[in-house]
């Protein structure tokens, strides 16, 4: 398991200021849950961590430096799930899955039998192995997910970013999708840091959410601290009700008769 710090990290786009300076620390073996509307920079913090956008400040794992890393260094520590991946839809399934191995292949881009057989243990944990000769276009949105997911794990790395890990899923694949990464993250021992819409989801299996806010921290907390109907209804300007779940989650409910601007 590894730590992840961020310390004063910000991140612009030509004048547009993303997130403003925000420091955090995400223990070893923690899972947080970024919050917030459309451009509140969730995205954003996981795209600086995953390399994917320049950012000032610093983000180190396990005391070590990101930006002083190579890209490959930093396939090595950290693997991401992006939002919108690509999807070659002719590749076969174990080949985009050994794809996650770049960051270990030698300097003539051979695999190694050790890259194939990380491959096959990656396959069969996510019950991809009796599709591993499909190409990834005859595949279902929920198997295709999980061939991203099994990508990015066969980095080998202790740390998984999850940008939208749920969107394009229903909500059968959804609880599917993560209980499965909460089994990988106890199997695996991973930190995850994912960026999540879904309020109630983000609540019932992150330990801790960071709300955001046009770039701002909002809060930091338990979902009984930060899904307050109060705070939910100022910073996505919506009216809710917020209910407390038997098994001590937090079921985040819309209501109607919000005004319209």
């Amino acid at each position: 398991m590894s730590r992840v710090d961020f310390c004063g990290v910000s991140v612009t786009y030509g004048e547009f200021v993303a997130v403003e300076p925000y420091t955090d620390t995400v223990a070893p073996g923690e899972w947080v849950a970024m919050l917030g509307p459309n451009g509140a920079g969730k995205s954003s913090l996981l795209r600086a961590v995953g390399g994917l956008v320049g950012f000032a400040g610093g983000i180190d794992v396990d005391g070590a430096a990101l930006a002083a890393m190579s890209a490959r260094d930093r396939a090595r520590r950290v693997a991401m799930v992006p939002q919108e991946p690509m999807i070659p839809g002719d590749m076969r399934v174990d080949d985009y899955v050994l794809l996650g191995r770049w960051p270990y292949v030698g300097r003539f881009g051979i695999e190694s039998s050790g890259d194939r057989d990380v491959v096959d243990r990656v396959l069969e944990r996510l019950g991809l192995t009796a599709l591993r000769a499909r190409v990834l276009g005859e595949l279902s949105g929920g198997e295709r997910q999980r061939v991203v997911l099994a990508r990015a794990l066969a980095q080998d790395t202790a740390v998984l970013l999850l940008d939208e890990p749920t969107s394009a899923l229903d909500i059968g694949h959804q609880q599917q999708a993560l209980e499965l990464v909460a089994e990988l993250r106890r199997d695996e021992r991973l930190t995850v840091i994912s960026a999540m819409h879904d309020l109630t989801l983000a609540g019932l299996y992150a330990d801790r959410l960071v709300l955001l806010d046009e770039g701002r921290l909002v809060a930091s907390g338990s979902a009984r601290d930060v899904l307050t109907a109060e705070r939910i209804g100022e910073v996505y300007d919506v009216c809710v009700s917020v209910e407390r779940g038997s098994n001590g989650g937090v079921v985040v409910i819309p209501q109607r008769g919000f005004p319209v601007p």
